[in-house]
């Protein structure tokens, strides 16, 4: 009873601090106390599968086969892109389950108090805007179709989009609870029209719709061209791994690690496989012609119920990803600038996605503008996972994330290791690293091994490295 007093003295403290309304999320970048940490694998499977059976990976899975690949190779190059990413994602997720941080704030003992804002949240909060614009679009111009198909009549996508956009941020912006209690209704929704989705696809009087005819679709050279499957291998998972900073927000909550793992890689390896055989079917079963699933389900139904029901998925599948983009986009901005709450830096991220969501380029550019993310995260992800596994030992000093004079400040609050190996590593991937030996993977191996042997080198040389390595003498509390 004393605990859940305290804990309610600090959000009210938190809501006088920020100057933030009653009712939303005040846990910025502060630690969550441990009585809050209630959240069950369940949730957070549902939570992480109602962002992967979204309309940027179900669209994945058709662009791939729209590329050249076959049913089965685009789905496999998906999974495959997504699961890889996964493995690195979880090992940051336990920053969230042991100290209760966000990740943002976690990075701040890897490229230092200043260095984390700069790099690693600047570009977060990047990430996350576009990812909502993209989402937002996708779902738009779905929208877009169905409605010109019940009505008649045309509709501006830019409005469509924007005002999208508006619904989707209003959940956003209050906070964690919202996000978990809007999965757990959509996600049986969402799943049950993926069925009828299936079966409608299946039973379309075109022989290309069989489920037979999709399986021997073989696209170009066979269906398996090494290049084309690559290609979008890498960009399933350079997307994931722009989250790699946001695994702890999601999970800060969790009462164990063995809920985030099993929740996590559960929904990721289901999700994945859902959607993107989504895509890859309809894409598969009008010849690789149109990627876009809703399109294709549009033009060959005349039910305005399934049309009606179509719309429904559309809206319950964006709002459930999109809360998540913003929500974390949020913590990146509340890293950059403290002083502001969580609620409010939700806010500013909304405009910004709100904002983007005007622009249908963000559709048309998706490889080019996730293969540059990629091109970023992938060091990235190199450093933080290098160095949180194998010099701290997934042990950080959780008061020093908040000293300005402490052990992480480094030099001026900049790693410039850290910062030296991620520029190496994006280079790297950009100049160095052929297509066909899957550049985010080769990207996050050169850079995390290059960093963690010149931090050993300098480690007997520089005191200012040697205590900012080290792992924490304290191991975190929270129970496997």
């Amino acid at each position: 009873m004393t605990e859940i007093s305290f804990d309610t003295a600090i959000e009210r403290d938190l809501q006088k601090r920020y100057r933030q309304p009653k009712g939303v999320e005040q846990f910025g970048i502060e630690a969550i106390p441990e009585a809050r940490k209630t959240v069950r694998w369940y949730d957070l499977f549902a939570i992480i599968l109602n962002f992967l059976v979204s309309p940027a990976t179900i669209l994945r899975g058709g662009l791939g086969v729209a590329a050249g690949l076959s049913f089965q190779a685009s789905v496999t190059a998906e999974c495959l892109g997504i699961l890889v990413a996964c493995v690195f994602y979880v090992i940051m997720a336990t920053v969230g389950v042991d100290y209760g941080i966000p990740g943002q704030v976690a990075t701040r003992a890897i490229y230092g108090l200043r260095g984390s804002k700069l790099i690693p949240s600047f570009l977060r909060s990047i990430a996350s805007c576009y990812w909502f614009a993209f989402q937002t679009v996708i779902g738009a111009t779905a929208i877009c179709a169905v409605l010109q198909k019940l009505t008649g009549a045309s509709y501006s996508l830019v409005w469509v989009s924007v005002l999208f956009g508006i619904a989707q941020a209003l959940i956003a912006i209050v906070g964690y609870d919202s996000l978990k209690a809007l999965s757990r209704v959509a996600l049986p929704v969402k799943l049950a029209m993926f069925v009828y989705l299936f079966v409608l696809l299946a039973n379309q009087a075109d022989p290309n719709f069989a489920p037979g005819a999709v399986w021997s679709f073989t696209g170009k050279n066979g269906g398996w061209d090494w290049l084309i499957f690559v290609a979008w291998f890498n960009a399933s998972a350079a997307g994931w791994l722009t989250m790699i900073t946001d695994s702890a927000d999601f999970c800060r909550y969790s009462r164990t690690r063995a809920d985030m793992w099993i929740g996590t890689l559960s929904a990721a390896a289901i999700g994945t496989m859902i959607s993107g055989s989504l895509g890859a079917y309809a894409a598969a079963a009008t010849l690789g012609k149109t990627a876009n699933p809703f399109v294709v389900i549009a033009g060959v139904s005349t039910s305005w119920i399934t049309l009606f029901l179509i719309l429904v998925f559309i809206v319950l599948d964006n709002w459930t990803i999109n809360v998540l983009n913003l929500y974390t986009g949020g913590l990146s901005i509340s890293n950059i600038f403290e002083r502001l709450g969580r609620f409010w830096t939700t806010l500013i991220a909304s405009v910004v996605g709100i904002v983007l969501s005007a622009i249908p380029d963000v559709l048309n550019s998706y490889l080019t503008y996730a293969t540059l993310l990629g091109n970023v995260f992938a060091p990235i992800a190199g450093v933080l996972v290098f160095d949180y596994l194998w010099l701290k030992r997934t042990r950080l000093d959780v008061p020093a994330l908040f000293a300005p004079a402490g052990r992480y400040r480094y030099w001026g609050g900049f790693n410039l290791v850290a910062v030296a190996w991620t520029a190496l590593g994006f280079l790297f991937y950009m100049f160095a690293v052929p297509p066909s030996w899957v550049p985010t993977l080769c990207t996050i191996g050169f850079t995390g091994i290059g960093y963690t042997l010149t931090v050993l080198a300098l480690t007997a040389r520089s005191p200012k490295m040697a205590r900012g390595a080290a792992p924490a003498e304290i191991l975190p509390a929270a129970a496997d």
